[in-house]
């Protein structure tokens, strides 16, 4: 781990090195760390309510929306929100050296912290103004509502990840921030079923269950095989395979306990299990303790998935990365081979196939299932891009023991952000009719601010000015 002395004399050698030394067309680097401050320093002073953020803002920030409209006293825990506005400040700090962006990326952390449940994890909004049925929703007493921690669209994990990396910043000794992170950790922990598997959504330690492998339901999958709380029950949706490996990679990284790592090997074991048999060996959104997909809200209804599938297949790359054991590619030549004869007709995957005809399943405007797909809802992603190619590439690269490479940041890229920041130090969206997250009612063609853009854009900047930093003292 860096600590700060380093860090500050990374800072001080790479400004000793002028800019021609570093990249000599490029963009200036005392032009770089001017708009990168121009730019965090207007959304920490004047887009941050408590701390923390939302998903996007009006260009006079007097509207603001999360999953819809956010008051002036909410702010979002789910990406792209508080977590991924603090990681982009952190990530900055690091860059740079510069203790604005460590102070404002521990705002945010203490803003999440707020809104910490009893259960150890986070729901989608914190409220700083709540009002609520009487039941204590925050673990200090302040909100109100339902204490459950959930994992759907990458919540917990986010906040918890930045939480972590927060923790390592301030070299774990700022009691707070560490005994937050870890009261998250030991409760996810608690949260994971005997056979590997998550819920989406837990409020204490989970029950337990007999571990077996996945199956076809027998009887009418369409009227039958439905569970009332299937937020309770083995989940993949959303990509959760890959959300909550990925933290728990960090966990490990972090603090090298045991427990992290082997809870990723017992996730490995679960999704090795979760693979369904032939004629569709992939995996569903989510399953009963029978191991039978299910169905969970009106429109996702027990099926194979052309994107879980996907995330799976990477979550086991992970695991085999970390643990070298060969079971877990085991499952990749049906899989890749399912997915490539699943393919629509424009390259891209049905999010859901039906159970062993394989056919790809929609719903009309009524929530009716049907296998054509010019009626359905636009709330929801009924079609994924194909990744096949380059899951079969990473698939062949593991086998030959390749590390994955970063891409590095061009010079052109850094000239992209810089121009498209305006004069105020904000990087202006403009609604095209795309479908935002959240899925705020912007009218097409007004203009407004993003926490992903921004968060993005300062990613890229600090990679930049790390990269160039990394190569002055060479």
């Amino acid at each position: 781990m860096m600590t700060l002395f380093p860090r500050l004399m990374l800072f001080v050698l790479f400004f000793t090195v002028t800019p021609s030394d570093v990249r000599a067309a490029g963009p200036a680097v005392p032009d770089v760390i001017a708009k990168l401050r121009q730019a965090a320093g207007y959304y920490h002073d004047r887009v941050a309510t408590h701390g923390g953020y939302v998903y996007h803002y009006s260009l006079d920030l007097k509207q603001r929306w999360g999953e819809g409209v956010a008051s002036s006293d909410q702010i979002w825990v789910q990406p792209p929100g508080t977590p991924t506005v603090g990681m982009a400040f952190l990530r900055a700090w690091q860059a740079t050296g510069d203790r604005f962006y460590l102070t404002a990326a521990q705002e945010a952390a203490e803003a999440l912290i707020y809104g910490q449940l009893a259960s150890g994890g986070w729901t989608n909004r914190i409220d700083f103004n709540p009002r609520g049925d009487g039941v204590s929703q925050y673990r200090n007493g302040r909100g109100k509502g339902r204490n459950y921690s959930t994992l759907d669209d990458g919540i917990t994990q986010a906040a918890l990840s930045f939480l972590m990396r927060m923790d390592q910043a301030l070299e774990f000794k700022n009691e707070t921030v560490h005994e937050a992170a870890q009261f998250a950790l030991n409760a996810l922990l608690m949260a994971q079923y005997p056979n590997g598997g998550f819920p989406q959504v837990w409020s204490g330690p989970v029950p337990q269950r007999p571990v077996v492998k996945a199956r076809y339901f027998e009887g009418d999958w369409k009227k039958d095989n439905r569970v009332k709380e299937y937020w309770n029950e083995y989940t993949l949706n959303d990509d959760l395979a890959g959300s909550v490996s990925e933290m728990l990679l960090e966990a490990w990284s972090i603090y090298q306990d045991e427990r992290c790592r082997r809870s990723l090997v017992q996730l490995g074991e679960f999704l090795l299990l979760a693979q369904m048999p032939q004629p569709q060996p992939a995996w569903a959104q989510q399953y009963n303790e029978r191991m039978e997909p299910i169905w969970a809200r009106k429109f996702e209804p027990p099926a194979i998935s052309g994107r879980e599938s996907q995330d799976v297949l990477e979550t086991l790359l992970r695991i085999y990365r970390l643990t070298k054991d060969d079971r877990y590619l085991e499952p990749f030549p049906s899989a890749l081979a399912w997915l490539k004869k699943s393919r629509l007709p424009d390259g891209r995957l049905a999010r859901y196939y039906e159970l062993r005809s394989n056919r790809p399943l929609y719903m009309n405007q009524n929530y009716e299932l049907t296998y054509d797909d010019s009626q359905a809802p636009d709330h929801y992603g009924w079609k994924t891009e194909s990744r096949i190619e380059a899951i079969k590439a990473d698939w062949q690269a593991a086998q030959r023991g390749d590390v994955p490479a970063n891409q590095a940041v061009t010079d052109q890229d850094v000239s992209r952000v810089l121009t498209e920041l305006d004069a105020e130090g904000r990087w202006v969206s403009t609604h095209n009719g795309e479908r935002l997250v959240g899925q705020p009612k912007i009218a097409r063609g007004t203009k407004y601010l993003s926490s992903e853009v921004f968060s993005r854009n300062v990613e890229l900047l600090s990679d930049w000015l790390q990269a160039g930093s990394l190569k002055s003292m060479k």
